[in-house]
Formats: structure tokens, sequence, C-alpha cells
């Protein structure tokens, strides 16, 4: 996973685009310029995001449905702490819809697919994480080519949200080597997987390869924390 902070600028088919109070928001909530359990007032964010309140009430109850602030009667809203605890409970769910959605797309799966997923692969390993960036457009592409073919798009929405989270979190931290290899190697089995419509194996490795970024992001949150004694906050 990795990609550019969302505070940059962005282009998409050649126009420069800023980024939206959401985006703005939630970059602050995971940098920890937001603090965690700070109260989010829409007048002061307003102002902070030199935006109308519209936008800031928008962007707020979409933090909410991904969890990264709370909605609590009377008293408004408030930064979720974005700790280890945070992207376990993500990382729990995910285990389980990722594996479902691979477990279908082996069933269907032709020749052109592998070809396809081939393709992509050989670009991740041309790049070889050097631009993190691509990395992360090619690593999500490999991914949905496989979960958008799922008839079931509450599942494969659900994935989508869940990864933009974890990418948001994973790009604050460097990838280590091994988790480099891992990915590399992960890739590899699962298009082996598919190409012996091996569905066990294919869930499994997805399974595996779920976990292993789960525990690369926390272990690199309490890389941080030690080091700075900042990222991580007791949830209240």
């Amino acid at each position: 996973m990795g990609e550019e902070a969302a505070s940059e600028i962005q282009v998409l088919d050649g126009v420069e685009q800023a980024p939206s109070v959401y985006e703005l928001i939630r970059e602050d909530i995971i940098s920890g310029r937001l603090n965690p359990n700070e109260r989010l007032k829409v007048a002061e964010l307003a102002e902070r995001y030199e935006t109308s309140t519209n936008p800031v009430r928008e962007a707020l109850q979409q933090l909410r449905g991904e969890g990264f602030v709370v909605m609590e009667p009377n008293r408004g809203a408030r930064v979720m702490p974005i700790d280890e605890s945070f992207v376990r409970d993500i990382i729990e769910i995910e285990v389980l819809v990722e594996p479902a959605l691979t477990r279908w797309f082996v069933s269907i799966a032709n020749a052109a697919d592998i070809v396809e997923l081939e393709a992509i692969q050989a670009q991740i390993e041309a790049n070889n994480f050097e631009d993190r960036m691509k990395h992360g457009l090619l690593d999500t592409k490999f991914h949905q080519f496989i979960y958008d073919r799922h008839y079931n798009r509450h599942a494969a929405e659900l994935w989508w949200k869940h990864r933009e989270i974890l990418r948001a979190i994973s790009r604050r931290f460097p990838t280590s080597l091994s988790r480099r290899n891992s990915v590399l190697k992960e890739h590899r089995d699962l298009i082996e997987a598919i190409r012996a419509q091996d569905a066990d194996r294919a869930a499994a490795v997805v399974a595996a390869h779920v976990q292993g970024s789960g525990r690369h992001i926390i272990e690199q949150m309490g890389v941080a924390q030690r080091n700075s004694g900042n990222w991580r906050s007791p949830r209240k």
C-alpha cells in the first residue's frame, strides 16, 4: 500500500484538482494535526478549511461512516483515535470478506483473467516499490480486478472503503523489505492458485496477505509511537 498525502494536489486526466474538505479532514486526523478525541466543531472547521459549513457537515458524516469520527448525542463530533485497535478491527473484518470475494472469482476466472493479473503483477514487480503512489494504484488495481466481479456489491464496497482507510494510514510509514518480498510472493501465489482453480488455496493466500498487511501497519505504528510518543492515544 502507499500513495501521496491527500493534502497534495491531485492530477486526474491532466487536470489539477484540489483535495476535498473530506480528504483534508481525514488527512489531518491520520497525521495527528487533529488530535485523538478532539472535538470537531463545524464552524471552526469551516474557517480552518476556508469553506462553508455544509461541506464540513457532509465530510463529518462520511468520516463517521468510515470510523474516523464519532458522533455523540448532545456533544457533537470528536476524532476517533487511529490506533492499533482501530486497524485490528478493520483487519478482522477484511480477513473474512476478502477470502469470500476471492473464492467467487476462482469459480468464474478464465484464461484472459489470468493474463490480466499477470500483466498487473508484472507492472508491480517492475516498479518494485520505488514509486509508492504507483505501487498503491497498481496494488489496488490487482485486487479490484478480482473483487469487482463479485455479485455482492455491498461486500465489494466494504472492501474498497476499508482499503482506502488502510492505505491512508499506511502511507505514513515505510514498507519494510520483508513485507515487500511477502507482498510480491503472495500475489504470485494467488495467481497460481487461481490458475489451478484451487479456491481453498486462493482464499488461504488472501487471508494471509490481509493479516500480513495488518501486522505490518500495527508494527510500524508501534515503531512510530516509540520514536515520537505521539502516534497512539488510548481510546476514551
